[in-house]
């Protein structure tokens, strides 16, 4: 369990496509905390503190061979050293072992009023490092935006070990967002799709084929006791809580052709909501509880609809490129991310498209994308794609500024899923 305490110092065009930004990131320097009675750590907190910071694509961290010193107090800040570097901010810190646990002492500091910002004390066990270190950067990020830090949320994830020709191995996996900390949910030889997390972060649903036909379960995350949700004839698939957790969006093809249906989870009663002769699928909720945007290809061509739960209307939400699918939205439902192909291209991208202005901007520089998600705070995307021949997991920051790959097990990996905020 982790301890803690804190304190505050008193001090339109449409249809553009934007191929990358040209804003910069603040800088910021996270020094090495200082740990008394010379142990070594099996992590270290600043360098998890600096990552979660610039992965956001806010701040760019200090490399720490340019440092000039390295404070662990705040009366040992040489402002002036710091503005030299460039850097905006300065975050320092302290672990004392404390009866079998550490009491980290942190604060942050702005270099040009030469005022605290943030200070604030966090205490737990050695195998809670990351713990702490993602508490401390979503309490710096938050005190820094006015934007809640997602920095200690989780991940959802499917690997695909082949050992030989009709032996794989399919794993559900769950990882700090990072990646780091990989732990197994699931494990089965047929294959796993679509995890999705609910709201309160305790079930998750996904699509299994251990039936040897595709259906949809939902499982519990702490118990790992589980149960099929869905029994249907033809395709059970892309399950999507509703933001209260009462229902679950899916698509079923009972009926025919691939639509959207709606289940009352307490009762199991089951409501269809699209009626085309074309495949609608990947549905996905705002925050109404009401509204739902999918993937269509009834205008002859996959691309991002929305309808109203009830309605039977569904209006088009996607106008650029011939491909957009598997929609996502931000935190403040402004921006919509999917995956888009230019028109006269043949890559598929993460793109992003401002959903007032209708501006789309391309996040990623790989080619073959899928899976988008977004961090429940909007300001990170992770998404699969392949790099040397091997299915991985990417990150990239909604404004573009940061791409980097994301560490996990071997094998090919896919169906990344973000989880709510956990506390």
């Amino acid at each position: 369990m982790l301890c803690f305490t804190a304190g505050l110092a008193t001090a339109d065009e449409k249809n553009i496509v934007v191929s990358s930004g040209t804003d910069r990131a603040t800088p910021i320097a996270v020094v090495p905390f200082g740990m008394q009675g010379g142990a070594v750590l099996p992590e270290d907190m600043a360098d998890i503190i600096g990552n979660d910071l610039r992965n956001s694509g806010y701040y760019a961290p200090i490399p720490r061979q340019n440092m000039i010193s390295q404070p662990t107090q705040p009366a040992d800040i040489i402002y002036r050293d710091w503005q030299a570097l460039g850097a905006r901010y300065v975050m320092i810190g302290s672990i004392v072992p404390n009866g079998g646990r550490l009491q980290v002492t942190y604060g942050l500091y702005d270099t040009t009023s030469q005022q605290q910002v943030l200070t604030g004390s966090v205490s737990g066990g050695t195998d809670q490092l990351r713990d702490m270190a993602h508490y401390i950067a979503d309490q710096s990020f938050e005190k820094l935006t006015g934007i809640k830090g997602a920095f200690s949320t989780r991940i959802l994830y499917v690997t695909a070990e082949q050992f030989s020709p009709g032996n794989t191995r399919y794993t559900l996996q769950r990882s700090d967002y990072d990646g780091a900390r990989a732990v197994t949910l699931l494990q089965s030889r047929e294959p796993i799709l679509s995890p999705r997390y609910a709201a309160d972060g305790k079930r998750i649903a996904y699509v299994s084929f251990e039936q040897r036909k595709p259906r949809i379960f939902i499982q519990y995350v702490d118990t790992g006791r589980r149960e099929m949700l869905t029994n249907f004839e033809g395709l059970n698939g892309a399950p999507a809580f509703s933001p209260d957790g009462t229902r679950l969006a899916f698509v079923l093809s009972k009926d025919g052709n691939p639509e959207i249906y709606v289940m009352d989870l307490a009762s199991r009663n089951i409501t269809r909501v699209t009626n085309s002769p074309a495949i609608d699928t990947e549905p996905t909720w705002g925050k109404d509880g009401r509204t739902i945007y999918f993937t269509s290809d009834r205008g002859g061509k996959p691309q991002i609809y929305k309808t109203t739960v009830g309605s039977g209307n569904a209006e088009r939400v996607t106008f650029v490129g011939n491909y957009n699918a598997a929609p996502k939205l931000s935190a403040d439902e402004k921006t919509l991310v999917m995956i888009h192909r230019q028109d006269g291209f043949t890559n598929f991208k993460v793109a992003s498209q401002d959903l007032e202005r209708g501006n789309v901007k391309i996040l990623t520089d790989s080619s073959l994308d899928e899976s988008p998600t977004v961090a429940p705070n909007g300001t990170m995307v992770i998404y699969a794609t392949r790099s040397q021949g091997r299915g991985v997991l990417m990150l990239v920051s909604l404004n573009g500024r940061v791409r980097i790959p994301l560490p996990t097990a071997q094998g090919e990996v896919r169906e990344p899923s973000w989880s709510p905020f956990l506390n």
